[in-house]
């Protein structure tokens, strides 16, 4: 993803790799907090724009009707972001999510364009409180919980 001319790359972390920081954590708590003001289906539908119209050929693995697709993205990041000081809770829920994806024909790759769209994502709704902190620590997380997710397959 590039961000202000930098590149940013997710990577799959391993085990001997540093997880997300407390710090971290409660910047990207706080972070979503402020987003909360927003109505979901904004934020949702701002995303899945920024993913269609970076890789079109995603748009075939959704709904024609996107509504229902948008709570259950928010709701999912919702779940995560509070939870994520204590992933290992939500193992099970991951590891079904890792399944539900593969069985819609999500590949490793996808998961990269995924993460670009929602941090531009993030990046915009937070305007001056997206900052270069904040974006690590948003890219850290993001990054942990695909590591947990392809680790399912």
């Amino acid at each position: 993803m590039e961000r202000g001319g930098e590149v940013i790359n997710f990577t799959i972390l391993t085990e001997e790799d540093d997880m997300v920081t407390p710090q971290q954590i409660r910047m990207v708590k706080g972070s979503w907090r402020r987003l909360q003001g927003i109505q979901p289906e904004t934020i949702a539908g701002l995303f899945y724009a920024r993913l269609f119209a970076s890789h079109p050929g995603l748009r075939k693995m959704f709904p024609a009707d996107m509504e229902a697709q948008y709570r259950k993205l928010m709701d999912m990041l919702h779940t995560i972001v509070m939870r994520l000081d204590h992933l290992e809770e939500l193992s099970a829920e991951i590891a079904a999510m890792a399944a539900r994806h593969e069985g819609y024909g999500v590949k490793p790759v996808h998961y990269q364009y995924v993460g670009e769209a929602l941090l531009w994502t993030l990046e915009k709704g937070l305007g001056k409180d997206w900052t270069d902190e904040v974006a690590t620590a948003w890219r850290d997380s993001y990054t942990t919980l695909t590591a947990s997710m392809l680790q399912e397959l």
